[in-house]
């Protein structure tokens, strides 16, 4: 364990040419990052990395028609592919997309979705200490609890957009934005999602569930973005965020906390396989990523959910960054930055999970390196030369205290080519400089 490439990086190597092969690899024995602009490779033609590189690789759309697209109706009619929906092809969105945007152009809202329905009420039908449902405690329960539903339902159906196999969906510029789209993939393979903003729905009709915890919780329906048994996705310089809608600024429900409306920012679930997210931003979100959907998913997701977490920007993430079930999950030179009184972890190792942790950037002033690791049914986490507020974090040893043993059996050394910033100060200025839509490829 611990051991890391002695290979160069080959993202970066594989795109160039003969000539300037030579030249590039010498360079990577010192500081690879300083490659200038006209030498290095662009991420669209460097490819890949990590698991999405493996088992054949992940290219996308790649070759196919290329579309510009600039409203919800165009990128529905986009992603279906002129009745071809698995044909190859590179859909580029230009500005803002708008999930709730109608066909006539107008912005639907709650009260389109299920005209009469009020959260006060639905709220008021399971009494003042939000125990107990009842369809008789006022005459109008009945009535709330119908509509809760068939809004989900109408709500669901207006902002799911799923992307489908053999495509690249791709910003255009600094501005390209998803708001309020519930982005899917769902049994799809080979799929390149870059430059994107994604502000995460929020759920009109979010659901209180009295037992879920010792108080109850609220259970948002949809994420910024969904993989259900979806295999060879690279996410690529995308944002991920709560945005305009966050949750401290949602009503308050019961106990005077906060409505929860937001579910995940990405989650990956039910087998899903060979998957990279590179170069991306997390901010301002309760539980962001989530690797695998129950503990008793093992029959279908034993065997898969390899993952690659790389030079990421995670920035006031309460937890799941990620939080990993089964998976063989590599999270390499990331960045974690936020209020330790407002962080729970950032690693969670659930049941069967392996996650290889590799010198990512912990910055969380006045807390313990605690907060990088949790342990939520798990057995096994590894971590490599890793930091905390700019000190070793040593979270073999966090880890072994709460439970986890550092043998993972597997490392990614053995499965892939990759290279990574050995010091922190190099990780936090390339992940700064990099991660998020709109910034520059390295």
């Amino acid at each position: 364990m611990g051991r890391r490439s002695t290979a160069g990086p080959s993202w970066l190597i594989a795109p160039f040419p003969a000539p300037l092969k030579s030249a590039v690899v010498a360079l990577l024995a010192g500081a690879w990052l300083l490659l200038p602009p006209t030498v290095a490779a662009s991420a669209a033609e460097r490819g890949a990395v990590g698991w999405a590189s493996t088992d054949g690789g992940t290219t996308g759309g790649a070759g196919g028609a290329t579309r510009t697209v600039h409203t919800r109706a165009e990128l529905k009619e986009a992603l279906a592919g002129d009745g071809d929906p698995t044909a190859p092809k590179v859909i580029r969105v230009a500005g803002t997309v708008d999930g709730h945007e109608a066909d006539d152009g107008s912005t639907l809202g709650e009260q389109d979705y299920a005209p009469g329905y009020d959260l006060g009420r639905y709220m008021s039908c399971f009494g003042p200490d939000g125990t107990t449902w009842s369809d008789t405690r006022h005459d109008y329960c009945r009535q709330q609890r119908g509509l809760r539903q068939s809004g989900s339902a109408r709500e669901k159906a207006q902002i799911q957009l799923t992307v489908p196999s053999n495509t690249t969906l791709v910003g255009v510029g600094k501005d390209a934005r998803l708001l309020g789209v519930f982005l899917t993939v769902n049994t799809g393979t080979d799929i390149v999602i870059r430059n994107l903003r994604l502000e995460a729905p929020v759920d009109h009709f979010t659901t209180w569930s009295p037992n879920d915890g010792p108080q109850g919780n609220w259970n948002a329906r949809f994420d910024a973005m969904t993989v259900i048994t979806g295999r060879h996705i690279w996410v690529d310089h995308c944002t991920f965020t709560d945005g305009r809608f966050p949750d401290r600024e949602a009503p308050l429900g019961f106990h005077g906390e906060h409505v929860q409306r937001h579910d995940g920012l990405l989650d990956i679930e039910d087998g899903s396989d060979f998957i990279t997210v590179s170069d991306s931003r997390f901010d301002d979100h309760d539980k962001a990523l989530l690797i695998g959907s129950g503990d008793g998913r093992g029959e279908r997701d034993r065997g898969h959910l390899r993952v690659t977490f790389a030079r990421n920007l995670f920035t006031d993430i309460v937890q799941r960054g990620p939080r990993v079930r089964f998976g063989q999950v590599h999270v390499v030179n990331n960045v974690y930055r936020g209020r330790a009184a407002a962080t729970l972890y950032a690693l969670g190792a659930g049941v069967e999970s392996a996650i290889f942790s590799e010198r990512n950037v912990f910055a969380y002033p006045r807390g313990e390196p605690s907060l990088a690791v949790a342990n939520y049914g798990g057995e096994h986490f590894h971590d490599t030369g890793s930091w905390f507020d700019g000190r070793p974090a040593r979270l073999d040893a966090v880890a072994s205290g709460i439970g986890l043993t550092d043998d993972v059996g597997w490392a990614p050394v053995d499965v892939y080519s990759y290279r990574p910033l050995t010091t922190a100060s190099a990780v936090q200025r390339y992940v700064l400089r990099h991660a998020g839509a709109g910034r520059p490829y390295a």
